[in-house]
């Protein structure tokens, strides 16, 4: 009975589901090809030539001041407007004071910082071009070990552009894209072939993605992204760290595409709803820490896919909390290899999915805390008396035909759920296996 009630559930939402895989595959895949090398502003590994000049001739020309400046000297501009765009390639030390604005005029990249041991502080960069093909920016880095601090970025098409760029910090940062629709917005931080870098305490509102593309020993901490696309893409990136973060209305939280030893801790991501939200992605990774981090009020808190991929890795998630998600946890592979230990699963709709059958035993379960745990504590010791399993009765409808998901809390699922458990009449999936959950809730530490 159960297998015929399938296919009409399937053909019913299938049209749905077309629509729905379609944004997720848009979403995952939009803005994955190798970047233009051939930017505006030159080839990545040369030198970048000196603007001929200003977009705009109503106000003064920054790159004027910029040349004036001995290298290693301290430039304090007066306040006003200035034209872009603007080429640094000395060391200096800029002081905005949150009173100077740079206008691209609306073209190509406003700033370049092509130097070693700069910094910028206190300015505020608008106006860049619109092209992709450009990589048009409102700040373009192409040097190491300067300091970004303070700045105001808004009306850009890609905020602060890391390429081949080592050992900077940025801190402080406001950016927001130019006015568009989500998947032609430029990334609001992007780093390429970057590695060493600290990132904190920025905020990226508004924007597309923050991505790191072939980066590795960065360091995220302490920054808020809202309203964008991913707040952190990872992809072929190794050993970053992502601690203390704040990520809220973003289609995706933190995304791992083929990379390793990636640390996700202490963070909080919130709301990562719509039909490709997810809180925590996984392709193709392996080795991996998720540790202490609240993950709350997404329709999946962790999609996973063909993760730990390489042989013998696991990844392991301990101290997190999921709650009030669609689905907690969806493993969409059969490799296993996951390891869960002292989680928090309350209030979720579904606590996990596991694709395939018979392939739940592949994931360790640990002393986790599952709100709906039915059994008892008699000893007092705080760890349930018997094992904690789910099973998926007409729950495995959705489960084997995604485009049924719509009608995944009708009620007429929810009473054939019901029948079910009452008198099976299909033999029931496991879908996880516990067997010392913990009885009382754990006091979890407070992502900072």
């Amino acid at each position: 009975m159960l297998y015929r009630l399938r296919q009409p559930l399937a053909l019913a939402g299938v049209a749905l589901g077309i629509g729905i895989a379609t944004v997720a595959a848009s979403a995952s895949l939009e803005g994955m090809g190798k970047p233009n090398l051939e930017a505006h502003w030159g080839n990545s590994s040369e030198k970048s030539q000196r603007p001929a000049a200003p977009n705009r001739t109503d106000i003064p020309w920054f790159q004027t001041l910029v040349d004036e400046a001995p290298p290693g000297s301290v430039l304090k501009p007066p306040p006003g407007l200035y034209a872009g765009p603007v080429l640094v390639d000395k060391p200096l030390v800029i002081e905005g004071g949150g009173a100077v604005t740079i206008d691209g005029g609306g073209r190509g990249t406003v700033f370049v910082l092509e130097a070693k041991g700069a910094t910028l502080r206190g300015l505020r960069l608008q106006g860049s071009g619109d092209s992709h093909d450009s990589d048009d920016a409102c700040l373009n880095v192409r040097g190491d070990h300067n300091l970004i601090e303070g700045l105001d970025i808004a009306d850009c098409l890609f905020g602060i552009d890391l390429k081949q760029s080592n050992d900077n910090t940025l801190v402080a940062n406001r950016i927001r894209s130019k006015d568009r629709e989500l998947g032609v917005r430029g990334d609001g931080l992007r780093l390429w072939y970057s590695n060493g870098n600290l990132i904190e305490r920025n905020e990226v509102v508004d924007s597309r993605d923050m991505v790191a593309w072939y980066s590795n020993h960065n360091v995220y901490r302490g920054n808020i992204g809202k309203r964008s696309r991913y707040s952190i893409h990872f992809m072929f990136a190794k050993d970053n760290l992502v601690e203390g973060n704040s990520f809220y209305d973003n289609a995706v939280g933190v995304y791992l595409m083929y990379t390793e030893r990636i640390t996700v801790r202490n963070n909080i991501i919130s709301h990562a709803t719509g039909a490709a939200g997810m809180a925590l992605g996984f392709k193709e990774s392996s080795d991996s820490d998720i540790d202490n981090n609240e993950v709350i009020y997404c329709a999946v808190g962790v999609g996973s896919d063909l993760s730990p991929f390489e042989p013998g890795t696991t990844i392991r998630f301990k101290g997190n909390r999921f709650a009030y998600n669609g689905i907690a946890v969806r493993f969409t592979s059969e490799l296993g290899g996951n390891v869960l230990t002292d989680n928090v699963f309350e209030g979720n709709l579904t606590d996990v999915v596991q694709a395939g059958r018979g392939k739940a035993v592949l994931n360790e379960w640990r002393s986790n805390y599952f709100a709906d745990y039915q059994g008892f504590d008699r000893n007092g010791d705080g760890i349930g008396d018997t094992p904690h399993e789910q099973y998926s009765y007409a729950d495995q409808i959705w489960m084997e035909q995604p485009a049924a998901q719509f009608f995944k809390t009708a009620p007429v699922l929810e009473l054939l759920d019901f029948l079910e458990r009452l008198a099976p009449f299909s033999l029931p999936e496991m879908q996880l296996r516990d067997a010392a959950p913990r009885f009382n809730k754990p006091i979890m530490a407070t992502p900072s």
